[in-house]
């Protein structure tokens, strides 16, 4: 059952705005982070992409991940599709596309892209591995990445 109201909530939610200007989007995001002291965790794809939109309900629905996610990352989604491919942010993000979608670049405080991640290695089933999102999520904060090499 759980699967199934997965399922519908993906089909009718659009968690990506094509009409955003995802460079805008992105020094926002840089902008709110430095504020805040976390990095800015980009996730890229489309409304086109089922599992694009099972990351964003995991991501924000998932009792471990949701708030892992919400207190290390500004989380925002950069829209690639038909009707604004975002050419300029997806050249900036280093072609994150590459990996397929949704991919993930995470970005420092000051909106440098430091890591991009695919989405494979984080699969589970037909849904997201909490153990693997976790770990992910854990490596490349911000806390993590700047943490003193003793």
């Amino acid at each position: 059952m759980a699967a199934m109201a997965t399922g519908v909530w993906a089909q009718a939610q659009k968690v990506y705005d094509e009409g955003v200007d995802a460079m805008e989007q992105i020094r926002e995001a840089t902008a709110l982070a430095q504020k805040t002291g976390r990095y800015v965790m980009c996730q890229v794809g489309g409304n086109w992409c089922p599992w694009c939109l099972r990351f964003a309900e995991f991501a924000t629905k998932d009792s471990v991940i949701a708030p892992l996610m919400a207190e290390n990352f500004v989380y925002i989604h950069v829209n690639y599709s038909k009707g604004n491919k975002n050419l300029e942010a997806m050249k900036y993000l280093g072609n994150p596309g590459r990996f397929g979608y949704p991919a993930f670049v995470v970005l420092n405080e000051k909106g440098v892209p430091i890591h991009i991640q695919e989405s494979e290695s984080l699969e589970e089933g037909k849904g997201y591995s909490r153990k693997r999102v976790e770990k992910f999520l854990r490596l490349w904060n911000k806390e993590a990445v700047e943490a003193e090499v003793k």
